[in-house]
């Protein structure tokens, strides 16, 4: 059975990520969509958050499941017994950094690293863009699903009374 596991912060979960899982899930017998904190990024919704949101969002996939982790995505992954990590590449940036982090996971455990382009029509989208546009009360449905949009609008309504 080949497991991979889709790892990110997911703070939150755009459609660009759910491109690669959909896409990994036809690949894979399993994918599991872990969620690790940035600790380079303070988290707008809590691992708790995150994980049911993207739950929302997986349910039809019946071979994903989501997790949450901490400390080295290689330890994440022999602990699960992983055999390849997934990732989506959005430009070159993406990949300068991806590459020099999947050399470093096989060298370090011999889990390989797959990458996957992501598709033209969400090749734009990150998180931290998305939060942006949230915060100052930008239209995102475009680009999360319509829970993730309530819950970035309650959290940008949250922050504005105070």
């Amino acid at each position: 059975m080949k497991r991979a596991v889709c790892p990110g912060s997911f703070d939150p979960i755009t459609y660009g990520h759910l491109d690669i899982i959909e896409r990994a899930s036809k690949q894979f017998d399993e994918v599991i969509v872990a969620v690790f904190a940035n600790r380079k990024k303070e988290g707008l919704f809590t691992i708790e958050e995150r994980l049911d949101l993207i739950a929302a969002n997986v349910g039809q996939y019946k071979n994903v499941t989501v997790d949450s982790g901490s400390g080295l995505l290689v330890d994440y992954c022999n602990a699960k017994d992983i055999d390849v990590i997934v990732k989506g590449l959005r430009a070159v940036t993406d990949f300068d950094y991806e590459l020099q982090m999947a050399q470093v996971h096989t060298q370090a455990s011999g889990v390989e690293t797959m990458f996957m382009a992501t598709s033209p029509t969400h090749s734009f989208l990150s998180s931290s863009i998305v939060k942006e546009l949230a915060y100052y009360g930008g239209d995102v449905s475009t680009m999360v699903p319509a829970n993730v949009n309530a819950a970035l609008k309650t959290r940008a309504a949250h922050r504005e009374g105070n």
